[in-house]
């Protein structure tokens, strides 16, 4: 839990948070932090008067404050402190976390006299992104408060189990003498008598103890987010496009008319699901960041071992060189001892390192389990999006090599005992592991190379009384029609298979092995020919939740009255390819779609909805084409249970065809297709269908095809 304080502390005053607010970044500051550090704008240099006076200026110097009551990251840009045209020349400080800020240009109210208004055209910097930010009329009071983050900081403190401190001290906080409950603040003795005198309006608050404050404060309800427009209301819906909670009011207002708007439960509940899930994946990182630890600080003790075990066998060999060995000796030992530090410098300084990294790692993953624990919908969402890109940049941190240690353990050293006497002075280390001879052609094992569909298994050995060392492979194969060579793998392994290729093509592959001392001459080459035909099932890993698989992935339906798309798992840029689809259940007309799509088709639509499928949509009467929600050729005929729909796509040609029981529909249906093309059906929970593949082509479009 202590590696989660740096989470919870206000990067201005350095102090834990008090009634923070939440700032358009995403960054939280505490409400008197934000008011101190406020800059004011001449009236000449804001946004409103440039505007009227006509001046040429950016997106970057203002904000259409007619749009947005705060500033959005889109449009409030990036600027330091200082910014603007008028902005003080007054020095930066640093706060006690290292942030520079500005001082405040007066001192901050007494505690017993209520905040003054921001000034008119005031700029407020944050702190951490050094976002510039103008504040509307409603000055500080139009940033959402977090209480969210107060929940968590109150259970955190309450965890500590220490002595409450004073919360007004201004430098080392003293212990608490009383709680005020009406002001929800705790008092030191001294604090108390200069901020909460017991007269006028004060003498009626109430005093207590410290620990009986603390369950007070604890057992007290929460307060319900209200929304920043409309104090009265509270949040019950949820902008995705503006990516906040909003009222009834908000939406009667028509503020949010043009943007899609959501349950408030429900993004709630989507938005912890995906924060959880982003944490499984950086809980994982941190499981290997601690074993990774484990496998340095053992490869500390291992140097150490083999430091040791190489002195010994260095002196006893220059002690038996007797006096003359002696003084070379000594030069000897100073560069094993020089190439220990190196080692265990390296290895320690990547412990350092790691153990940093490790240590934010587990803070955040503490922060975010805390925040999850929370049940205010609305202080949820207000962060959980920031949140969740810092749990994903956390964990693209670890990326490859970070958890791969940079030094080897060995002494790649050995010392040479056997010149005379004579040449004593000019004894020096020779290299143990001596440079290797370029490795032997690989041998292809044409006994287990092989082709499936569109892709190709390859497998490969050296030559069994090759005993030079090979550090890896580099496999190449060309185009599929006779064009030039490219690497498709590179590495240690020697069996690899390439995806991807084009049907009915003929592939010729070579490997060539390598080691410190270069490259292996090109093994025989080998011809593959890939599948003529298409065998494939559906794909679940692309396809909408609501799809149902059965028969090893050949049979779809779904549990939704909506319709939802699923993909077939192999894609198409060259050939002709025939597929079928039987209707197993068909009832209450539904309106099933066939045909083929782009891997980043609408999944919640029906198919030929969007410009990212081709489709023919049929009902029990009759059938459509239909592209980009254009609809096309309306035919008659339609589909019943047992019914047959037929796919042709000819990438020679470019032509997609459609038939119903081996009847083509229509002419043509689409023409000038062009790219990688994945079969696809849109289905709801009333269809159910099963997919047929590797078949020839039907007899109508093989007598077309063989007319001149």
């Amino acid at each position: 839990m202590e590696e989660m304080e740096e989470e919870l502390k206000c990067p201005v005053c350095g102090s834990f948070y008090r009634e923070p607010i939440i700032l358009p970044c995403s960054h939280n500051l505490c409400q008197a932090c934000a008011r101190n550090i406020l800059v004011q704008t001449p009236e000449s240099e804001s946004p409103q008067s440039r505007r009227a006076s006509g001046s040429a200026v950016s997106d970057y110097d203002y904000l259409d404050l007619d749009k947005m009551s705060l500033y959005s990251e889109a449009d409030s840009g990036y600027g330091s402190y200082g910014g603007f045209a008028s902005a003080p020349t007054t020095p930066c400080q640093k706060s006690p976390n290292g942030v520079r800020v500005f001082p405040p240009t007066a001192p901050p109210p007494p505690a017993t006299l209520a905040p003054p208004p921001p000034p008119r055209n005031a700029c407020l910097t944050c702190p951490q992104c050094h976002r510039s930010l103008v504040l509307d009329e409603r000055g500080l009071r139009g940033f959402p408060r977090n209480r969210l983050l107060e929940g968590v900081i109150d259970r955190y403190q309450q965890g500590r189990a220490a002595a409450l401190r004073c919360q007004l001290c201004e430098k080392a906080p003293k212990e608490a003498a009383v709680m005020c409950e009406q002001c929800d603040v705790f008092y030191c003795d001294p604090c108390r008598l200069r901020c909460h005198p017991p007269r006028g309006p004060l003498a009626k608050h109430r005093l207590v103890p410290p620990a009986q404050g603390r369950v007070s404060r604890r057992l007290s309800p929460r307060k319900i987010s209200t929304c920043t427009d409309h104090e009265l209301e509270n949040h019950s819906m949820y902008c995705v496009q503006c990516k906040s909670p909003v009222c009834y009011q908000c939406l009667e207002e028509g503020k949010h008319s043009s943007h899609e708007v959501k349950a408030l439960g429900a993004m709630w509940k989507l938005h912890k699901s995906q924060l959880s899930q982003a944490l499984n994946g950086l809980s994982d990182r941190a499981k290997e960041a601690k074993e990774f630890l484990v496998q340095l600080r053992n490869m500390v003790q291992q140097i150490q071992e083999n430091s040791v075990e190489f002195e010994a066998c260095l002196v006893a060999q220059c002690d038996a060189l007797i006096d003359a060995l002696n003084r070379r000796k000594a030069q000897l030992l100073s560069r094993v001892n020089k190439e220990h530090e190196h080692k265990l410098k390296v290895v320690r300084d990547q412990i350092s390192h790691c153990t940093v990294k490790l240590r934010q790692t587990t803070g955040l993953m503490e922060y975010c389990l805390e925040v999850i624990k929370e049940n205010d919908p609305s202080g949820f969402l207000q962060i959980s999006d920031a949140l969740i890109r810092r749990v994903h940049l956390t964990e693209d941190q670890w990326g490859k090599g970070t958890l791969t240690p940079r030094m080897t353990t060995d002494f790649d050293l050995n010392l040479d005992n056997a010149p005379l006497l004579q040449s004593i002075h000019q004894l020096d280390f020779v290299q143990m592991k001596v440079s290797s001879p370029v490795p032997a052609p690989p041998i292809l094992q044409l006994e287990e190379c092989c082709t499936h569909n569109n892709s190709a298994t390859l497998s490969w050995k050296q030559p069994p009384l090759s005993t030079v060392q090979v550090e890896g492979y580099i496999l190449e194969l060309d185009d599929g029609n006779g064009g030039q060579f490219r690497e498709v793998y590179v590495g240690k392994e020697t069996m690899c298979t390439v995806d991807g290729l084009h049907f009915n093509s003929t592939y010729s592959a070579r490997v060539k092995a390598f080691n410190k001392s270069g490259v292996s001459p090109y093994s025989k080459t080998l011809v593959l020919q890939t599948s003529e035909v298409a065998w494939f099932s559906f794909d679940p890993s692309s396809a909408h939740a609501d799809i149902i698989f059965s028969n090893d992935n050949l049979t779809v339906t779904c549990n939704s009255y909506d319709d939802r798309v699923v993909l077939g798992k192999t894609g198409f840029s060259k050939g002709l390819h025939y597929w079928e689809l039987s209707i197993d259940r068909y009832d209450n007309h539904p309106d099933p779609a066939f045909g083929v799509a782009r891997i980043d088709v609408l999944k919640d639509a029906m198919l030929g909805k969007d410009d990212k499928a081709w489709a023919m949509y049929v009902d029990n009467n009759r059938s459509w084409f239909m592209h980009n929600n254009s609809h096309t050729n309306r035919t008659e005929g339609g589909i019943t249970k047992g019914a047959t729909v037929g796919v042709l796509l000819d990438l020679t040609r470019r032509t997609l065809t459609f038939s119903i029981n081996e009847d083509q529909q229509g002419p043509v249906a689409f023409e000038n297709l062009e790219g990688l093309f994945f079969p696809a059906v849109s289905l709801n929970r009333n269809v159910q269908v099963t997919l047929h593949t590797g078949l020839p082509v039907p007899e109508f479009y093989a007598s077309r095809s063989a007319m001149p």
